[in-house]
């Protein structure tokens, strides 16, 4: 008997959750994403890419993009999906006499680094262009419970950022010479040392960085769905993964520009609201972990492109839910008006939960159902106008006209099917 079950109704394999597992691991901080982008990425892309599909790289940044059509003409439809390789960090900020190297939390929020596992990437200062890693050391803030004001210790003041610093367990004379003759100097990025493993709950995972190996994970597995079936026609895949995401999305800005795509669709993280504790006030939509993708409206994103990705999701029974954004979608869905070109864009994302933490966790049904939302969009834009696919004055003619609206009355609620 067949298992009629779709991907985001089953338990991920092994394999491929250990590929996500390699990508959400490589040390990719802001500026230095090559591991995660030439090192994990590049190599897996290779494995399925036919040998006319192009791997883009660029001389400022360390982003990638692999291309489906690189020749095609320039009126060609496109469609760009970006996932950022980069990682939030912490950097070193001073050395003190005591041996303590003194880090910034960045987008952190300082309580939750205390006494976790890092790792630090330094140039080597005797071969520049050479890294060297130190493992084994933790972030610190206060020392002992003992060190502790009593408004710290009552829970009434909180840690601060200026409070963080790396533990080296450096100890005997001359502390702050000991950690300089390691090359350690300002600037220098830390990251959280804990791959994700799976949680205790069906389809459950924790760990760091899934803010945002996944959505480079999903954008090259739309690759492969594309690669292993009969491709596309008409539509030319050009799958992101940028850098420098977070601090202002600056890697996708440069590629939207680069490419000028027709469609730009940011896949990125979002928030479980439904399970966020201590927010019931603030009336946030209630998007849960475990019950598909979401979609954001609002901002700059398409009306007219999320009502074509709503209705392909619908006709193939894949679970969205909808989401809002205000002025900006906090996402790589900014690129291309980042960029000053005119481009339909939306944001797709999964909800997980401690967002910005070492123990980020998420739901791998909704992480299958963003890749195949997307890849199924493609098709729907592929086979269009007869088989001729999507066009630009497709999307040109295809903006809802408000004043056109049907008036709207009253109407009782469905019954309850007691069933």
């Amino acid at each position: 008997m067949t298992d009629s079950k779709k991907p985001w109704q089953q338990e991920m394999s092994d394999e491929r959750f250990d590929l996500m597992r390699r990508i959400l691991d490589a040390p990719s901080p802001i500026g230095l994403e090559s591991a995660m982008t030439k090192g994990v990425l590049a190599p897996y892309l290779e494995t399925f890419m036919p040998k006319s599909w192009k791997i883009h790289s660029f001389k400022g940044n360390a982003g990638i993009v692999f291309d489906t059509m690189p020749d095609a003409d320039a009126d060609t439809f496109s469609v760009m999906v970006i996932g950022h390789a980069d990682k939030i960090r912490m950097q070193v900020r001073k050395i003190g006499d005591d041996g303590k190297i003194w880090v910034n939390s960045d987008s952190m929020l300082p309580t939750t680094l205390i006494g976790h596992k890092v790792k630090l990437f330094s140039e080597d200062p005797q071969s520049h262009g050479n890294w060297r890693v130190i493992k084994g050391g933790t972030i610190e803030a206060i020392g002992a419970i003992h060190f502790a004001d009593a408004k710290l210790r009552s829970g009434d003041d909180g840690i601060k950022g200026k409070m963080m610093y790396l533990e080296l367990h450096i100890h005997g004379e001359n502390k702050k010479e000991q950690v300089e003759a390691l090359g350690i100097r300002a600037g220098d990025p830390i990251i959280y040392d804990r791959p994700i493993e799976k949680g205790f709950s069906p389809f459950t995972f924790s760990g760091a960085y899934l803010d945002n190996g996944l959505g480079c994970f999903v954008t090259a597995e739309i690759g492969r769905l594309i690669a292993e079936s009969s491709g596309l026609k008409n539509v030319r895949y050009l799958g992101a993964m940028a850098s420098h995401e977070e601090i202002g999305r600056f890697g996708s800005r440069v590629m939207a520009e680069h490419f000028r795509p027709d469609v730009t669709i940011a896949v990125d993280v979002a928030h479980d609201f439904a399970a966020a504790p201590g927010i019931g006030d603030r009336r946030y939509e209630p998007v849960t972990m475990g019950a598909g993708y979401t979609l954001t409206h609002g901002a700059v994103t398409s009306a007219s492109l999320n009502s074509m990705i709503t209705e392909v999701s619908v006709k193939n029974e894949i679970p969205v839910q909808h989401e809002l954004a205000g002025r900006d979608t906090g996402t790589d869905a900014m690129a291309a008006v980042l960029a000053a070109i005119d481009s339909a864009c939306t944001s797709i994302g999964f909800p997980i939960r401690n967002m910005h933490t070492i123990s980020e966790s998420g739901h791998t049904g909704d992480v299958e159902a963003s890749i195949h939302a997307i890849y199924q969009t493609l098709l729907h834009m592929d086979g269009m106008n007869g088989g001729k696919g999507i066009t630009a004055d497709d999307l040109r003619n295809s903006h809802p006209r408000l004043d056109e609206s049907t008036a709207l009355t009253h109407r009782p609620a469905p019954e309850k099917d007691d069933a």
